[in-house]
C-alpha cells in the first residue's frame, strides 16, 4: 500500500490537514487509535470551542465543519459571536462524512509501531492492526497524535526537556437537567455577565456559568462550593476549577469543563500507569459533583450523569523541534511571518493546580504562527498539527485550541500541495 500522505491522529487537526488533501485528489490514509474521529472533540468531550479572532486564516475546514453540523441542528453561534458551540457526538458522524466526501480513507483502532526512515526522510510506516503488522509506504507523513508519536519514533528532538505541565481534566455530561429552572435560577443569583450568561437560541435554552477556587475574582457560587466542602459532599480540591455549558441537539444537557485531576506530584501524561490513576480519580470527582449539582442546583432534582469523556483533556506534551521555535516573545510582539498558519489571539491559557497560579492573559493583539514551526527540524517530509508544534510552553498554551488545530492542519495541508 502506498499514500501521497498519512496522517497519523485522526483529531482535530488531523482531519482539518487529510479532509483539504483529499479535497485535492490527494491519495490520504488516516490512522485513527480510537474507533472515531475528532481527537479531543469527542474522545475527550471538549465542547464549545473556544473563540478566536474574526481575521483567521486557513479556516475552510472550520467553516465547512460549523456547515454541516448546523445542518443536523447540532451547532450554534452563542450571544459572543462563538460559531463553536457543538455537539460531540453528532461530531462523530459529520467527521466521518466528510472524510468520505474527500475520498480519504481512514483506519481505526490502529496505531503506529515503527518508522522506517532513509536518511532525512520517512519511507513507510508500521502499525498494528488486530495483531497484525501491516508496512505502508508514504511521501508524506502529518503527525497530528498530540503527543509526536510519530515524532517520538523517529528519533525527532523535543524542546521540552524540563517537561513544564498542566493539570489534566476530565470531562462528563450531565441529562435530565430542567434547564427553565436551572437558567431563571442562575440568572438571578448570578449577575456578572463575564461569568454567567443565558441566552434562548432557536428556541431552545443555552448557558455558561464558571467557578474556581481562587480568591482573585468574586465568584457568585462561592458559597455554594464553600458549603458543600464543610458538609463532606466535596472534597477541597474536587472545587478548584468548575465550568458547564449547553450543548446544540442535547435538550436538558450540561457539559462540564472539569474536573481538574492532579495529584501531589504532576501527572506524567506519557505514562500510562499515572493516565489510569487520573482517570479512576477523575471518575471518583465527577461523582461527587453530580451529586453537588443535584442538590444546590435548582433544575438537577431529576439529573444524571449521561456521559464520561472516554480520555483525559490533555493540554501540553511532547512539543517537537521544528525548523523554527515559536516563543511567547513572538507571539506577544504580534510578530509577522511570511508564511502564517495561524492568525488568532486567544490568550495564554495557562491551569495550574494551585490556587492563584493559573494565567488567563485576556488582552492580546492578534499573532501569527508560521509554517516552519509545523515542520520537524530532523525528518525532511515530516510535519506536525496540534498541540505538538513547536513551540514554547507559553506560546503553546494559546495555540492549542480547537480552531488554531484546524488551522493548523489545513496550513500544512497546502504547504504539502504546494511541494508535492
Amino acid at each position: 500500500m502506498e499514500y501521497d500522505v498519512i496522517v497519523v491522529g485522526g483529531g482535530t487537526a488531523g482531519c482539518a490537514a487529510a479532509y483539504m488533501l483529499g479535497k485535492y485528489n490527494k491519495k490520504v490514509l488516516v490512522i485513527e487509535k480510537n474507533s472515531f474521529l475528532g481527537g479531543t472533540m469527542t474522545s475527550a468531550l471538549v465542547t464549545p470551542m473556544m473563540k478566536t479572532s474574526g481575521n483567521s486564516v486557513n479556516n475552510e475546514f472550520f467553516v465547512e465543519f460549523i456547515k454541516r453540523m448546523k445542518q443536523k441542528n447540532a451547532a450554534i453561534t452563542y450571544i459572543d459571536g462563538n460559531e463553536g458551540w457543538f455537539n460531540p457526538e453528532i461530531a462523530k458522524i459529520v467527521l466521518d462524512e466528510m472524510m468520505s466526501d474527500a475520498k480519504v480513507e481512514v483506519l481505526f483502532n490502529s496505531e503506529i509501531v515503527n518508522i522506517n526512515i532513509s536518511g532525512r526522510y520517512i519511507n513507510s510506516i508500521d502499525i498494528n492492526n488486530n495483531l497484525l503488522s501491516v508496512s505502508i509506504d508514504t511521501k508524506y507523513v502529518i503527525d497530528s497524535t498530540g503527543n509526536c508519536d510519530v515524532g517520538f519514533l523517529s528519533n525527532c528532538e523535543f524542546i521540552n526537556k524540563n517537561f513544564e505541565n498542566q493539570p489534566t481534566n476530565l470531562r462528563f455530561i450531565m441529562g435530565g437537567i430542567d434547564l427553565n429552572s436551572f437558567s431563571r435560577w442562575l440568572r438571578d443569583f448570578d449577575e456578572d455577565r463575564n461569568v454567567t450568561s443565558v441566552a434562548n437560541i432557536n428556541n431552545d435554552i443555552h448557558l455558561s456559568t464558571a467557578y474556581t477556587w481562587d480568591l482573585s475574582k468574586k465568584w457568585a457560587l462561592k458559597p455554594l462550593f464553600d458549603d458543600a466542602v464543610d458538609n463532606n459532599i466535596l472534597e477541597n480540591e474536587d472545587r478548584n476549577y468548575f465550568q458547564v455549558f449547553t450543548i446544540p441537539n442535547m435538550s436538558g444537557s450540561l457539559a462540564f469543563n472539569c474536573p481538574r485531576v492532579y495529584f501531589s506530584n504532576d501527572i506524567n501524561v506519557l505514562d500510562n500507569f499515572d493516565l489510569s490513576k487520573a482517570l479512576q480519580k477523575g471518575r471518583r470527582v465527577i461523582y461527587r459533583m453530580s451529586e453537588f449539582c443535584k442538590k444546590y442546583f435548582p433544575g438537577f432534582e431529576n439529573a444524571f450523569i449521561s456521559n464520561i469523556a472516554d480520555s483525559l483533556g490533555i493540554r501540553v506534551s511532547r512539543r517537537i523541534k521544528g525548523k523554527y521555535i515559536y516563543t511567547i516573545d513572538d507571539l506577544k510582539s504580534g510578530k509577522k511571518f511570511e508564511n502564517p498558519v495561524v492568525v488568532s489571539n486567544y490568550p495564554v491559557d495557562i491551569h495550574s493546580s494551585k490556587k492563584e497560579k493559573s494565567v488567563l492573559e485576556t488582552q492580546m493583539q492578534e499573532y501569527q504562527l508560521p509554517i516552519e514551526a509545523l515542520m520537524a527540524a530532523d525528518i525532511d517530509n515530516l510535519f506536525v498539527a496540534g498541540r505538538c508544534l513547536s513551540a514554547d510552553f507559553q506560546a503553546q498554551a494559546a495555540l492549542r485550541i480547537i480552531p488554531s488545530c484546524f488551522s493548523m492542519g489545513v496550513g500544512v495541508a497546502k504547504h504539502i500541495l504546494t511541494i508535492m
